[in-house]
């Protein structure tokens, strides 16, 4: 059987075949795409230009948030458009060059936002758990370090995927069994040993989302406890009401994410298209929904959104 490897010499184009099984409805599966994509920029865009505008939310909580926001963008900006050419005009091919840097970038931002939800769950510890000391341990500067270092471990423990599915080699089918370049997806194509690139995806979802995953569950552990040793009914509802919007941004975000992670390496017995679409949802659907909770849980935003739309 011909094999090549992704050098000069292997193939220069990949096909992203889609959502498979459901090719025939690609063009109404198209219609969510495109308006789930448009709502997540308007309401990510709205949260930037808020916060940039409004001298009060220049405040570590909403600075965590505009990074969310740009990591929201990001990441459905990576996959969506391309998604939608072939899904419209059928322009499914991608240059070997483009499929592992939309891998790098899908990967690397995706840890990024697990990373700012991480510093979110500690901004919520220190704000209910050290108030008085909040101011002076939480700064712009600390939060801007703290998301520098998230930014530089992102691409360090993603720019490994890319290198290794260079010395690959791949026979003669190279149709990529998904709407995008995800690591997996691209990884079952090969015709040779992956043993290495399968264990590494899988030790970068142990060591940094299983990770953060635990720093969360233990933060939200030591606030949880914390609440309970407050008397007042009412503080215990404020304390409780500050932490809603973020528990529910994380659940949304993890669920998804390892729903499709597990189910690309583990669900034989799950039809193809059940794993492509997970994968989507989770490209879509907390982009889009992220910033509308934040914004319905968190009042100085809410009306600070509110007094820019009276204006218009």
């Amino acid at each position: 059987m011909e094999s090549f490897n992704l050098t000069s010499s292997g193939p220069t184009m990949f096909i992203l075949n889609g959502i498979t099984e459901l090719e025939a409805v690609h063009i109404w599966i198209s219609i969510p795409f495109s308006m789930f994509y448009i709502i997540s920029l308007l309401v990510n865009f709205t949260v930037l230009f808020v916060v940039s505008k409004e001298q009060t939310l220049h405040k570590p909580m909403y600075l965590l948030l505009c990074m969310l926001a740009i990591t929201d963008i990001s990441i459905s900006t990576c996959v969506v458009p391309k998604a939608l050419c072939a899904f419209w005009f059928g322009f499914k091919g991608i240059t070997v060059d483009g499929c592992l840097t939309q891998m790098f970038f899908v990967h690397m931002v995706a840890v990024m936002r697990s990373a700012v939800l991480v510093t979110m769950a500690f901004d919520r510890y220190i704000a209910i758990c050290d108030p008085l000391r909040y101011a002076t341990i939480l700064t712009n500067t600390r939060i801007a370090k703290l998301g520098l270092v998230g930014l530089i471990e992102a691409v360090l423990f993603i720019l490994p995927m890319p290198l290794l599915l260079r010395r690959l080699p791949f026979c003669t089918n190279h149709i990529i069994l998904h709407t995008y370049c995800e690591h997996m997806a691209v990884v079952k194509m090969s015709c040779g040993d992956t043993r290495v690139n399968r264990t590494y995806g899988l030790v970068i979802i142990i060591v940094t989302i299983g990770l953060d995953m635990t720093l969360i569950g233990v933060s939200y552990g030591l606030i949880i406890r914390a609440v309970f040793r407050i008397n007042s009914k009412k503080a215990h509802q404020k304390a409780l009401n500050t932490c809603t919007a973020h528990i529910c941004v994380m659940l949304m975000t993890y669920t998804l994410f390892l729903f499709s992670a597990l189910t690309h390496r583990y669900g034989q017995g799950i039809a193809a298209h059940v794993h492509i679409l997970s994968a989507n949802l989770y490209i879509l659907v907390p982009p889009m929904l992220n910033p509308i909770i934040y914004g319905v849980k968190t009042k100085e935003l809410r009306d600070k959104v509110g007094k820019y739309i009276c204006r218009m």
